[in-house]
C-alpha cells in the first residue's frame, strides 16, 4: 500500500509539495499508464505537477488539488495492489470521486486497502467511476425497483447487468431477463427478415455485450439456452409474472405509459427491476408521452423505489463523450 507523509492540511489557496512512497515499484507501469497517460490526465484535470523518481511520486500544485491528486494516486495504486487493473476510465472515476469527501467510506475502506461497494462478477470487479454510481449501486442492492435516469455512457444498464450477473450467480435469484422496446415503442417487426431472434437481435445487442463483459461466453450460451438468462423484447413481457428474477428494462425513454405500467406489474415475489432511460432521448411519435417521465412521475417517492440520476458530467466513456453530449444539449440545440 502507498506510504503517505502526516501533515497539516494547508488553506486551499496555498502552493503545497507532497510526495508519496510506493512499496511496489513494479506496478508503478500500470500506475502511471502508458506513455504516462494516467499521470498526464491528473496533471490536466487537477492542474497538478507530477513527478516521479523510482518509488516516489512528488505532486506539485495548490494545496486542495495536491491532496485530491495524492488520493488518486494512492487509489489507484491500492486497485492494482489488489489485482485489479488500472485504465484511462478509472483513472477519470477516481478523479471525479475525489471531489466529494462525503464518499470516502463508501469507495475505499478505512486503510485505503479495499472497495466498500463493489460489484463481483465472474470476469471482473466493478468500483464506481463517479458520486452517482456509488449511490446506484447501493440502491441496486437495497431496493426492490430502481429508476436510472441520465444520458448514454454514465453505467447506467452496465451496472445494472453487472448486479443481475452477481446475483444470478450467487444463487439469489434464479433468472436474470433483459428487455428493451425494439426498433421503435411500437414494436413493429414484422417487415425485417429472419425468425423473430434474428429481429430483435440487432437491437439487444447492448444487452448481449454487457452480458459477455460479465461471464465466459461459453456460461451466457449455456445460460440463455437453460432460461436463465433470457433476452427479449418488451413485447413479450405481457401476461407474465416475473418471480424470483432480476428484470432489466433498458432504452424505457420510448416506452408509452401503458407499455411502462404493463411492465412495472410483472413484478414478482423475490425480484428485482431497474428501469434504465435518458429523458432527453425520447424517439416516440410526437405528442406521446414517454411511458418513463409518467412512470417517474407517478412513483418517485414511494417506499421500495430508488431514482437516481446522472449529470452529463458522469459519463465514464472516452472524456470527449461528455463533451459531445453537452454540445447537443445546448442552447443551439435545444432551439432547434
Amino acid at each position: 500500500m502507498a506510504k503517505k507523509p502526516v501533515s497539516p492540511a494547508p488553506r486551499a489557496d496555498e502552493r503545497a509539495r507532497l510526495e508519496i512512497e510506493f512499496d511496489k515499484p513494479q506496478l508503478l507501469g500500470a500506475l502511471f499508464g502508458q506513455y504516462d497517460q494516467n499521470l498526464i490526465a491528473i496533471e490536466n484535470r487537477l492542474g497538478v505537477y507530477i513527478a516521479a523518481r523510482g518509488n516516489r511520486l512528488s505532486i506539485e500544485g495548490e494545496a486542495e488539488s495536491a491532496a485530491r491528486a495524492r488520493d488518486v494516486m494512492t487509489s489507484l495504486y491500492n486497485r492494482l495492489a489488489q489485482g485489479q487493473p488500472v485504465d484511462i476510465g478509472d483513472v477519470e472515476g477516481a478523479i471525479s470521486l475525489s471531489n466529494d469527501p462525503s464518499l470516502e467510506g463508501l469507495v475505499r475502506a478505512a486503510d485505503g486497502s479495499a472497495a466498500a461497494v463493489v460489484i463481483r462478477t465472474r470476469r471482473k470487479t466493478i468500483v464506481p467511476r463517479s458520486p452517482t454510481q456509488v449511490r446506484y449501486m447501493e440502491a441496486l442492492n437495497r431496493d426492490d425497483v430502481i429508476f436510472a435516469l441520465g444520458p448514454a455512457g454514465t453505467g447506467k444498464t452496465y451496472l445494472a447487468v453487472a448486479q443481475a450477473v452477481q446475483q444470478l450467480v450467487a444463487g439469489s435469484v434464479d433468472r436474470l431477463i433483459l428487455s428493451r422496446p425494439a426498433v421503435e415503442a411500437g414494436e413493429r417487426l414484422g417487415f425485417l427478415p429472419g425468425d423473430m431472434r434474428e429481429k430483435v437481435d440487432p437491437y439487444l445487442r447492448p444487452l448481449y455485450d454487457a452480458l459477455y463483459d460479465m461471464l465466459p461466453s461459453e456460461q451466457v450460451e449455456r445460460r440463455i439456452a437453460s432460461g436463465e438468462i433470457e433476452i427479449a423484447p418488451l413485447a413479450f413481457m405481457r401476461g407474465r409474472t416475473l418471480a424470483s428474477a432480476f428484470v432489466i428494462l433498458d432504452e424505457a425513454q420510448n416506452t408509452t405509459p401503458l407499455q411502462m405500467k404493463m411492465f412495472l406489474t410483472r413484478f414478482g415475489q423475490g425480484s428485482r427491476m431497474v428501469i434504465c432511460g435518458d429523458p432527453n432521448q425520447v424517439d416516440l411519435p410526437p405528442q406521446t408521452r414517454s411511458g418513463l417521465a409518467d412512470a417517474v412521475e407517478k412513483l418517485e417517492g414511494v417506499q421500495g423505489i430508488a431514482t437516481l440520476r446522472f449529470a452529463t458530467s458522469e459519463v465514464v466513456r472516452h472524456p470527449i463523450v461528455g463533451r459531445i453530449v453537452d454540445a447537443y444539449d445546448g442552447p443551439l440545440d435545444a432551439g432547434r
